[in-house]
């Protein structure tokens, strides 16, 4: 079975130096999020640089998302894929060693656009590797190291609570040193130019825009979007404010709904585990039906008792089961199967970059809405839940196979007649 060959190491290499990026973006995100507060004690900040920098860290993402992936496909993903993370390490060290908001504002600046940057150029570097057998499985890795920046930066940020400056300093600077270890491994590591895989051919450079605007290009993508965009809405939602409308709206104390984000995580971190074992298999597809129907249920329940602490608690139970069968990783594996190598990088930075734009709208009204009334928020991201099941299925049924049969015809053209 192809889903269980063994994967070569220095694939396996080559993946968790790509999952990086995802790494690195989340520990970004996560980490302004937790020193948030110090910052604006330490340098006196107004709340309206202290909101700028929370909107400017998910902005540059996107932006970055948006110009790396171009970058990528002009000028070669490798030549990218080493330098952006460096420009990440430049940005991080600023962070930690800033001695004013306004020098802070520039590292986040300059890691924001290069984290955004580094996340589709560094899937489209692992793929391009990747033989189509272990595509899925490399791919999905870079979703558990996703999970693993958020744990690193939560634990760091729990650890370091009483240690105000210092400990905010640490927590950024272990993402400047990551960082700076990642950019040199990077640069020795040795990978073929061209797909290792038979069913994409070459991928040259200087791709022009044009070629994003066809009908192979864009089906996929459009799709691929409306996922992610619509899943993205309610995980991004109770990623920013899960803590805070357990408070808020559920009348949990903030030790409580800090626990249980906390308990979260291991679970989180395992499941995406679970998720990478069966990334090149049927099973993939099959598990995601199911547990998209447990994620809407979770967000129904939620809904149907207008956040109430119970119906909360059964919601992280079920939501913590299931997204990691029906989310972002899904988004990543079905992105790479379904479009066009040539574009990968230009595509998926587009997909990226619109999503994270709606994103962080919707994270500038959500405390807003949530205090006006908790069951329209929660009904609202339910009907993206239920939108982003459809898309998926919409994928699996009819772009996947259409990618497979595409796939085969090309091979076929490359196989002489007897």
């Amino acid at each position: 079975m192809a889903g269980t060959r063994p994967i070569p190491g220095p694939l396996w290499k080559a993946a968790a130096l790509s999952g990086m990026a995802s790494y690195l973006d989340a520990g970004l995100i996560v980490s302004i999020s937790v020193n948030l507060a110090i910052y604006r004690d330490s340098y006196d900040m107004g709340v309206w640089m202290a909101g700028a920098i929370s909107a400017i860290v998910t902005g540059c993402i996107a932006v970055g998302s948006l110009v790396g992936g171009r970058l990528a496909d002009l000028f070669g993903r490798r030549r990218v894929y080493n330098w952006d993370i460096f420009c990440f390490a430049i940005g991080a060290l600023v962070i930690t060693l800033a001695p004013d908001d306004i020098t802070l504002l520039a590292g986040v600046l300059v890691a924001g656009l290069a984290a955004g940057a580094d996340l589709p150029t560094s899937l489209a570097v692992v793929s391009d590797a990747a033989p189509s057998w272990a595509r899925g499985r490399l791919v999905a890795f870079t979703q558990v190291m996703w999970m693993l920046g958020i744990a690193v930066a939560i634990f760091l940020g729990f650890v370091l609570s009483t240690t105000g400056m210092t400990g905010a300093r640490l927590i950024t600077g272990q993402l400047a040193v990551a960082a700076l270890v990642t950019w040199a491994l990077r640069s020795r590591l040795k990978l073929s130019d061209a797909p290792a895989h038979p069913d994409t051919g070459s991928v040259p450079e200087g791709i022009p825009l044009k070629s994003v605007w066809t009908r192979a290009a864009m089906l996929p993508m459009a799709a691929t979007f409306v996922f992610y965009v619509t899943w993205g809405l309610g995980a991004n939602t109770f990623g920013q404010f899960g803590t805070y409308l357990l408070v808020t709206v559920s009348d949990a104390s903030q030790s409580l709904a800090t626990g249980i984000n906390l308990a979260a995580i291991p679970i989180g971190v395992l499941l995406t585990c679970a998720f990478v074992r069966v990334a090149d298999t049927p099973w993939r597809d099959r598990l995601f039906h199911v547990a998209a129907v447990v994620q809407i249920l979770a967000f129904v329940i939620a809904s149907l008792t207008a956040g109430a602490l119970v119906g909360m608690l059964v919601f992280f139970a079920l939501y913590q089961l299931s997204y990691p069968f029906a989310g972002e990783a899904n988004y990543k594996v079905w992105s790479q199967l379904t479009l066009p190598a040539d574009t990968r990088g230009t595509t998926q930075g587009l997909t990226y970059a619109l999503s994270r734009g709606v994103f962080a709208v919707a994270a500038f009204f959500t405390p807003a809405l949530a205090d006006h009334s908790p069951s329209v928020l929660l009904w609202t991201i339910t009907a993206c839940m239920t939108a982003a099941a459809f898309a998926g299925v919409f994928i699996i049924r009819v772009l996947l196979p259409r990618s497979a049969r595409a796939v085969r015809d090309r091979v076929d053209l490359t196989v002489p007649s007897a």
